[in-house]
């Protein structure tokens, strides 16, 4: 079967909670937006957006240089083999602002033009800070903040920088949303409700609990709740790759890094006032943290009958 890519202008995703979900997506956007010749990918989000999950997904068995467990590959493969003038890779990935460290700048760029000479892919994180250098857009460009930027530059743009100015205010809302989330989890748990959670899902800025059955629940007592335990100040902070800890509390988590660091970041909380009955036969628990967002959400389904 022949798969036929779609060029784009620009695609949109929510960026997903969850390791898994975001390496999924990562694998989606490769099936159906990267050409055979797109040589230069760049990625651009803030620490903690999740680009390496992305990348991964995009580029299954690619050896990174900055590792999260703490691995990092030195010297560089991109760098040895521009030092050696050979380029032994089909593919190389760089992580400029941590090779920053190692290297001045005109060096990874003439680096990276080197192996793009030699017909070899570069995935580029962090591409903002190399584009001035380059002197050539990227032939794909990802952005990750609360949502997922997929475009194809031209002449007319977009450049890295307008990029930059979406992604890299927007990613707050989602971690402040997947923190919200798990406070609601551990809201759930203490009334018993937890066996219900059949799966999440997103919005923008805010989440979305899947229960298989509608629990008897008071949304309002739920959020009062969640609220208490914004305004206790917890810290938050990775314990696992499948736990964070919340306070004194270690919970489960499939996005063990992409949340706020103290809980009262969040900075406002609202749930919806009744469950939601889906088109997939779920009960939905939606959250917000956004009033706006909440409020738009609220009367769209008032004009709706719902």
């Amino acid at each position: 079967m022949i798969h036929t890519k779609v060029l784009l202008k620009e695609a949109i995703y929510y960026a997903p909670r969850g390791e898994a979900r975001l390496m999924l997506l990562g694998s989606v956007i490769s099936q159906n937006f990267l050409l055979p010749d797109d040589k230069l990918i760049g990625v651009i989000g803030d620490s903690g957006s999740g680009k390496s999950l992305l990348i991964r997904g995009l580029f299954p068995g690619l050896s990174l240089t900055n590792d999260d467990e703490g691995i990092y590959r030195r010297p560089a493969p991109i760098i040895e083999d521009f030092q050696r003038n050979i380029f032994y890779d089909f593919i190389y990935h760089v992580d400029v602002r941590f090779e920053l460290a190692f290297y001045p700048i005109y060096i990874l760029a003439e680096s990276i033009l080197k192996a793009l000479e030699n017909e070899k892919k570069v995935v580029c994180e962090h591409f903002e800070l190399i584009y001035p250098y380059l002197k050539r857009n990227a032939d794909l460009l990802i952005g990750i903040g609360e949502e997922v930027i997929v475009t194809r530059p031209n002449m007319f743009g977009p450049l890295p920088q307008e990029i930059v100015n979406i992604v890299f205010p927007s990613l707050i809302y989602r971690l402040r949303a997947h923190t919200a989330e798990d406070l609601t989890g551990i809201v759930l748990e203490e009334y018993g409700l937890y066996r219900y959670i059949e799966g999440h899902s997103d919005i923008k800025h805010g989440f979305v609990i899947k229960l298989k059955e509608k629990p008897d629940i008071d949304t309002k007592e739920i959020e009062e709740k969640v609220r208490e335990y914004i305004d206790m100040s917890l810290e938050v902070s990775y314990w696992d790759k499948q736990h964070i800890k919340i306070g004194d509390k270690v919970i489960h988590c499939a996005g063990p890094r992409l949340h706020v660091k103290n809980t009262r970041e969040i900075k406002e909380f609202y749930l919806y006032p009744e469950l939601i009955f889906s088109e997939g036969q779920e009960y939905l628990l939606v959250g917000f943290v956004s009033k706006d967002e909440y409020d738009k959400i609220v009367n769209k389904l008032k004009e709706r009958g719902r």
